[in-house]
């Protein structure tokens, strides 16, 4: 399953990156995180995060986050490493007057072949609107600070 979302922030590129790089704080405003964790010392390229994810509000699985590609304040990638793999990227582009164009592009793959992409197209929608409403509540932090 391949997603795509995209909102102009009015806030700078080095504002959003403070908030999104907070990876404890992310729970905070990404609706389908119960928590995140840190695992190990390294926090930027090469960190590992656990992620206790909500599937329709119910947090039901840890999963297993590695940042692969960490350029302050541009671009930030990581790989699904747990029962869902895949990646997610957000790509961060200035724009005038301090306003910042924020694109996040998900890849997601589960196990079991046919059933596993099933299951993720079924849970699509409801994925995508997640992602949205993230980006809502984002812009809330970041444009009020």
């Amino acid at each position: 399953m391949n997603l795509h979302v995209e909102r102009v922030l009015d806030a700078a590129p080095e504002r959003i990156w403070d908030v999104l790089s907070d990876w404890e704080r992310q729970a905070a405003w990404m609706p389908d995180v119960a928590w995140m964790r840190v695992d190990g010392a390294e926090r930027e390229d090469g960190a590992r995060i656990l992620v206790r994810t909500r599937v329709l509000g119910v947090p039901a699985t840890t999963d297993v986050l590695e940042v692969v590609a960490w350029d302050p304040p541009r671009r930030l990638r990581i790989a699904h490493r747990g029962l869902v793999t895949g990646w997610g990227e957000w790509r961060l582009e200035p724009g005038a007057d301090s306003t910042t164009r924020f694109a996040w592009d998900e890849h997601l793959r589960l196990p079991w072949g046919a059933a596993g992409e099933a299951a993720l197209q079924l849970y699509g929608p409801v994925q995508r609107a997640m992602l949205r409403r993230s980006l809502r509540n984002l812009a809330a932090i970041v444009e009020t600070a």
